[in-house]
């Protein structure tokens, strides 16, 4: 399975030339399924569910131009046969993971039974990660709370961190292990302050495995086991 792991989407050439690289084949000749889990659990999460869909969201996705665009809501999968699904999954040429919680993101990929099912799907088909979607798709990764995140989610560690003036709880979660690396979105943003290079450092520091901290103009691709940075912007690799 091939992917593309960004921090806010398809936002410029170079990642969208990515992208159609790994397809290959136009966007428009490509089928794809958008994952909205990850944002379900926020106050206002249908809202921002419908944007994704609709293609009016922060981050381009649904928006790119596809073939054919469905949507796959993990947690109605359990009650599902899997026969009903899963051949849709294995049809899509892409699947378009959203933002959002990565630690609600990667229990329910698990949970589902997705999680279980993309190393068995086409070599060709498409992981695109956004944000959180790029997170969980990590084996070990650490993210940033303003609340306490929900136990039955999995968190492997959570401690409390200041950040500049602000305090958080910084947690350790166990993703999907579909890469060997992990992934910190958002260097740099001033919408997300947390993720400044100094703090994704600290961050780095607890994770297993080679990081690399991407801001909103950089993915990081993969293709036949072989990983590349594509960047209009900023990044850094951290070695464990």
């Amino acid at each position: 399975m091939r992917a593309l792991l960004t921090s806010s989407g398809v936002r410029n050439d170079s990642i969208r030339d990515a992208l159609t690289g790994l397809l290959g084949k136009p966007i428009g000749e490509s089928t794809a399924l958008l994952v909205p889990t990850a944002l379900q659990p926020f106050p206002g999460g249908p809202g921002m569910v419908y944007r994704a869909v609709n293609g009016t969201g922060p981050s381009p996705l649904a928006e790119l131009g596809w073939k054919s665009l469905g949507v796959l809501e993990l947690t109605v999968l359990p009650s599902i046969e899997e026969s009903v699904w899963v051949p849709g999954v294995r049809a899509a040429d892409a699947l378009l993971v959203c933002g959002g919680d990565p630690l609600y993101l990667a229990h329910w990929m698990r949970r589902s039974g997705l999680a279980a099912l993309l190393p068995a799907l086409r070599p060709e088909t498409v992981y695109v990660g956004v944000s959180a979607g790029s997170i969980a798709a990590a084996s070990t990764f650490v993210e940033t709370y303003v609340d306490p995140p929900r136990g039955s989610d999995g968190p492997l560690k959570s401690e409390k961190a200041v950040f500049g003036d602000a305090e958080r709880i910084l947690v350790t979660g166990q993703g999907v292990g579909l890469v060997d690396f992990a992934v910190i979105p958002h260097l740099e943003n001033p919408h997300h302050p947390d993720a400044s290079l100094a703090n994704a450092e600290k961050w780095a520091a607890r994770i297993p495995a080679p990081t690399y901290a991407i801001d909103d103009d950089t993915a990081v691709k993969v293709d036949d086991g072989g990983v590349e940075v594509v960047s209009e912007g900023r990044w850094k690799l951290f070695r464990p």
